[in-house]
């Protein structure tokens, strides 16, 4: 027999991976981490699965444990739950240590003391329970860590308070989900030397988001690493390539707190200074180095690992646990051919976050703040938190999908959410806004967390099930939509290139709006002038060329209008590298965005990646089908400025290439005449147009009411602007959303004479067919004097 098997106490140093039986699996990987690896580890010792069932067995507390949880009839009645785990864990923390323990765990204390040279060392006690961090099973979480732990008496008291987290409600509620048997689980408590953290995190030797095993994933943020694993705050995110360490992508968030060690033990949370909080928490240096550790000791389990680190005050680097990955490692990372998902841009997005556990969903959700309501959960709601702990797991459980303001995608939300496969988003406020401000208790909502969003609704595109196949040979009837021509041209709005095959078949007469952000977001996802710094302009080109020829190919040879990159400069600074080059500006709709961007020395560069593009397309793909739009151009000499650039790109307006400005700003329309002299046409962007004219913030509820595209002051200036245009032999669209929400407002367009209006694709069938009803009305008015006049006086 083993002589260890009858000790209280094991150090780091007498232990491996394979003594899981003896000190769990926490416990026994610091002791290979430190015997085996050759990573900085903390130093320390662990009391033993032998100790936990001797104290369990002297205090009589096996039999009183047995008794409660018989008497649990249900797990999933979180209140029952809850007053059995309680009762248990009093019992537990109430009994007395048996002496001769008491006396092993501070006598190692004291040892402990002696090998690092420090009177009454802070230490971290954790939980390593012999059922945790088996590949097919994640414990990790569901019982207690206690930090900055002093003195010989309370690290015996910590570990008595570990013994009881042992019997949480959610390690309970998770045993038993697993079929665990909760009397063959035994504790050891992990005594390790504190690392004075100056920044900690987690990091995993796959990227946990798509199970890419050729990266490293690194999430770190001020202080101790706890706030990271709770999902407290939202990380900084690294992804490095495994093969030769260099960052592939880096992700930097604001971390306005921090949890950081208390003089005297215990900890506390502290407001991060404001000229730190937004700032990259790790040097480059640091990630590569914590990369190398990760990947030497993915090396030396032969698994996916899941590691926790930290830096401390000195710079210097540490290892503080690492357990084998346990979702990837038993998934099949290879994905599955058709089942990539596209964002739609055709339903309301209300918030966006990181896409943490992929899948579709869409339900009604529950917005829950405190753990101590999550039994008002329903089976098959959404859960939408501030953020998730252990506690929240019997909620979890219930739940189709989960939804966070905060968090990284390695904190708890995303990792249990992963390991029920369910979809996740996390990190909220970081991306969009705090999704429990947004979203309301009982509200239809659709997540798409394999990118990141959540919908207004049930979105049935994304979660609508395959239609069964109809059986062959079964006789088919096919009856053919007729559509009568019109004279004012119907087309179509569209973002996402990959839905141009499936609606090119619809009865329209073209792209009129072709949203050239929805590329940026879905697959460019960085910022152009970071691609430039980083030597990769070609990526914008080719990127930008291959979804735009998508959508020229399936409509051809019907035109397509391609409108340039209308971020705002928060958008622009979502993407990757974009803090760097962005201003903050309060009111974003109204500032650095559309023409003035382009002729800018500080961005035009970028702006010529997207006129390349779009030459390419012409020209090497022979697409001449392609045509261009101007947004938000303010002043006559900005359209001059944009239209110099474009020649200067060898993008000149002709018989097969035609140039529009989007007639979104009040002076576009009042100086009609003079910037006729630099394009082809227009299409009126109602939205944007109809709030600077009423000055009525489209994105305000206070204000909602007053905002109306039928209001006569925006009905004036249309009718200008199609009488000024075509005065010059210029063409008149709209692209905005009136006329697929107000068949009257088309009504109006078709008599003011428009040439185009452009919908969404699910209106095109519907407006054609009102377009051709306002047509024929009017001629049969026309031809016999009758129908009613419309007495409103248009006049500018």
């Amino acid at each position: 027999m083993d002589a260890r098997e009858n000790a209280y106490v094991l150090w780091f140093d007498e232990l491996h991976r394979k003594d899981v039986n003896l000190v769990g699996g926490k416990s026994s990987s610091l002791g290979e981490l430190t015997t085996s690896t050759g990573v900085p580890v903390p130093y320390g010792y662990a009391t033993t699965a032998h100790a936990y069932r001797y104290f369990m067995d002297v205090t009589g507390q096996n039999k009183k444990i047995h008794e409660l949880l018989q008497g649990l009839s249900d797990v999933e009645d979180s209140v029952e739950l809850h007053e059995v785990c309680t009762k248990i864990r009093e019992s537990i923390v109430s009994a007395e240590m048996p002496e001769d323990l008491a006396k092993a765990i501070g006598d190692a204390y004291e040892e402990l003391a002696g090998k690092v040279n420090e009177e009454n060392p802070y230490v971290a006690v954790r939980s390593s329970a012999t059922a945790e961090d088996l590949p097919d099973a994640s414990f990790a979480g569901q019982q207690d860590t206690y930090l900055n732990v002093t003195g010989r008496d309370m690290v015996i008291r910590k570990v008595k308070e570990c013994y009881a987290s042992t019997f949480t409600d959610r390690a309970v509620y998770y045993r038993a989900k697993k079929n665990f048997d909760h009397e063959n689980v035994a504790l050891s408590a992990a005594v390790q030397m504190m690392a004075d953290s100056k920044v900690a995190g987690v990091m995993f030797t796959v990227n946990i988001a798509n199970g890419d095993d050729k990266s490293i994933m690194i999430e770190g943020s001020w202080g101790l690493g706890e706030y990271v694993v709770q999902g407290t705050v939202t990380p900084d995110n690294f992804i490095i390539n495994k093969e030769d360490l260099t960052i592939a992508s880096r992700h930097i968030n604001e971390k306005a707190i921090e949890l950081v060690r208390k003089p005297g033990g215990d900890v506390e949370e502290r407001k991060v200074p404001e000229d730190l909080a937004k700032a990259q928490a790790l040097t480059d240096e640091q990630v590569v180095q914590l990369a190398t550790y990760a990947k030497a000791i993915e090396k030396h389990y032969g698994c996916y690992m899941d590691m926790e680190w930290a830096v401390d005050h000195q710079n210097r680097v540490w290892i503080l646990q690492a357990r084998p990955e346990t979702v990837w490692s038993k998934k099949n990372k290879e994905k599955k051919a058709g089942t990539e998902v596209k964002l739609t841009t055709d339903h309301k997005v209300l918030v966006k976050g990181l896409p943490a556990s992929p899948g579709m969903a869409a339900g009604k959700c529950h917005v829950i703040t405190d753990p101590k309501d999550i039994n008002e959960f329903q089976e098959g709601e959404v859960l939408v938190t501030t953020m998730t702990s252990p506690d929240w797991v019997p909620a979890m459980k219930k739940a189709i999908a989960i939804v966070t303001d905060a968090g990284g995608m390695t904190c708890h939300a995303s990792i249990v959410s992963r390991e029920l496969g369910i979809p996740c988003v996390v990190g909220t406020k970081s991306r969009s806004v705090e999704a429990t401000k947004v979203l309301k208790s009982g509200q239809d909502i659709t997540i798409d967390a394999q990118n990141g969003v959540v919908y207004d609704g049930i979105v049935a595109d994304l979660v609508k099930k395959e239609e069964p196949q109809q059986a062959q040979g079964a006789a088919q009837t096919v009856v053919a939509e007729y559509f009568a021509p019109t004279g004012t041209g119907v087309m179509m709005n569209l973002g996402d290139p990959d839905l141009a095959d499936k609606y090119a078949s619809l009865p329209c007469d073209g792209i009129g709006l072709m949203r050239e952000e929805f590329i940026w977001t879905t697959f460019i996802h960085e910022h152009p002038l970071y691609l430039i710094e980083q030597g990769k302009p070609e990526k914008v080109i080719d990127m930008l060329a291959e979804g735009i020829s998508k959508v020229c190919r399936a409509l051809a040879p019907r035109p397509v209008v391609l409108r340039f990159s209308d971020f705002k400069s928060g958008e622009y600074r979502n993407l990757k590298g974009g803090d760097k080059y962005e201003p903050v500006e309060p009111a974003d709709l109204l500032g650095w965005r559309g023409a003035s961007r382009y002729y800018d020395p500080t961005y035009t560069d970028a702006f010529r990646l997207e006129l390349k593009a779009v030459k390419k397309v012409r020209e090497e793909f022979g697409l001449k089908n392609l045509n261009c739009m101007i947004p938000f151009c303010r002043t006559v000499d900005e359209a001059r400025k944009v239209t110099t650039i474009m020649k200067e790109e060898g993008l000149e307006r002709g018989p097969d290439f035609k140039l529009f400005l989007m007639a979104e700003i009040p002076a576009n329309i009042i100086l009609a005449d003079k910037f006729n002299e630099f394009v082809d046409g227009y299409s009126i962007g109602s939205n944007d147009l109809t709030m600077l004219v009423l000055g009525c913030d489209r994105n305000n509820d206070t204000v909602s009411a007053l905002f109306d595209e039928r209001n006569l002051a925006i009905k004036r200036a249309v009718r200008h602007l199609i009488e000024t245009a075509h005065k010059d032999g210029k063409t008149v669209s709209i692209c905005g959303q009136a006329p697929s929400v107000y068949p009257d407002f088309t009504e109006f367009l078709v008599k003011s004479g428009i040439d185009y209006v452009s919908v969404n694709p699910d209106m095109v069938k519907a407006t054609k067919r009102n377009v051709a009803r306002i047509e024929q009305r009017l001629m049969l008015d026309a031809a016999t004097g009758r129908g009613i006049k419309d007495t409103e006086d248009y006049t500018w």
